[in-house]
């Protein structure tokens, strides 16, 4: 079938094979020509078909020439019907791994279920034996706890106060004002227990008393702090919450590890074009003012760059993990230098409908965010037909 992107708000209803494949391709090539990283060789992925998640396998296997384990909640395609992009990402990486002689199996299913937890444990000690790092990069809107039963939904809010700024529609950027109501405890309560760091530490204990954590296993999961024109709605928000839930749950989880002379982090990394991104209010806005200074300053980063960046230089440089005042590693530190966050306050002071593709980036957002389904690469004939009904190899579910 011929596939074309269809829209519905900020999310893309089709997904393209060749061009997920693509996608995954382009990131292993930039892995691969940046070098070897002595790092992890048997490493667990949660959430790992898009975004971070999936910059982390790809620079584990191709940087590292790890073995990798992925688990994610993907839609597989039905004919006339396409397979969400994770799942084609998911599709190539296998492909190229096995290419390579790399190990790869994937489990698709929920990652909050204890079903999932267990499913894991049993594939990693019948083929790895014990891994030793594991990342955490799950970005679900819902969990469904698994010892309650209750399904929890997270807010996008702002706390104590009314939020209303600037924010852009990247499909035909208009600048508007947005006005979002604040949160009441239910919703901050919701968002904590989906976005916060509780089910990051049930999968660490699982896995600890399991056995499959290899001495001096690593984990780490991925945050956001962000500038001052989002904090309102991001920072401060209901998800700042869960992220101060997610950063507090590093120090338990290490304490638990001290057993294994093992130790959990977390990367704060820097405001990129993701599904979830795309969902915030100002965050587009803000994104495409950013992307503008940083291409500009010749210090712009997509997700693979990001991490390659936080392998090679922080994780494995062969020295202690650098990290703040409040025991995180700082990846962000490029978007978040001082002369680039002054330049974006003067911008978005002056931010308009009619100047924006001048003074920011909407077209780089606007390719990345395509980029995100498999559109809009280059050297992909997107008026062939293409298999939509491409499995992935070594899927369990």
């Amino acid at each position: 079938m011929i596939i074309e992107p269809r829209m519905r708000g900020f999310i893309c209803l089709t997904a393209h094979p060749e061009g997920c494949a693509q996608n995954v391709k382009n990131q292993i090539e930039y892995v691969k020509s940046k070098g070897h990283i002595e790092g992890a060789k048997k490493v667990l992925v949660i959430g790992a078909s898009t975004g971070f998640g999936l910059a982390s396998r790809i620079t584990s296997a191709f940087g590292s020439g790890a073995g990798t384990i992925g688990v994610f909640f993907e839609k597989p395609p039905a004919e006339g019907k396409t397979a969400t992009p994770g799942w084609y990402n998911s599709a190539a990486f296998e492909t190229e791994a096995q290419k390579a002689g790399l190990y790869a199996k994937s489990i698709n299913g929920d990652a909050f279920s204890n079903e999932v937890k267990q499913q894991t444990i049993d594939l990693i000690k019948a083929d790895l034996g014990q891994v030793d790092l594991v990342i955490y990069s799950l970005a679900s809107p819902v969990r469904l706890h698994p010892v309650t039963g209750v399904l929890h939904r997270s807010v996008l809010k702002p706390i104590g106060q009314t939020f209303s700024n600037k924010t852009v529609d990247f499909h035909t950027g208009l600048v508007s004002q947005v006005t979002i109501e604040p949160a009441n405890q239910e919703d901050i309560d919701n968002t904590v227990v989906v976005m916060g760091g509780e089910d990051w530490k049930m999968w660490m204990y699982a896995l600890k008393n399991a056995g499959v954590l290899a001495n001096g296993a690593t984990t780490i999961a991925y945050s956001y702090i962000g500038p001052e024109v989002t904090e309102a709605v991001y920072r401060k928000g209901t998800i700042g919450r869960a992220k101060d839930d997610l950063e507090a749950t590093a120090f338990k989880i290490t304490d638990d590890l001290k057993t294994l002379n093992g130790k959990a982090y977390v990367s704060v990394n820097k405001a990129l074009v993701t599904q979830a991104s795309s969902a915030i209010p100002v965050i587009p806005l803000y994104i495409s003012l950013l992307y503008k200074i940083m291409k500009a300053e010749g210090v712009h980063e997509g997700c693979i760059e990001q991490i390659q960046r936080l392998f090679e230089q922080r994780l494995y440089a062969g020295k202690e993990v650098p990290t703040d005042d409040k025991g995180r590693i700082r990846i962000d530190d490029w978007e978040m230098r001082d002369d680039i966050q002054e330049r974006i306050k003067a911008l978005w002071a002056k931010a308009t409908s009619e100047n924006l593709t001048e003074i920011g980036d909407l077209a780089g957002y606007k390719q990345d965010f395509l980029n995100l389904f498999g559109f809009g690469f280059n050297n992909v004939d997107y008026t062939a037909d293409s298999n939509e009904l491409t499995m992935i190899k070594s899927i369990e579910s």
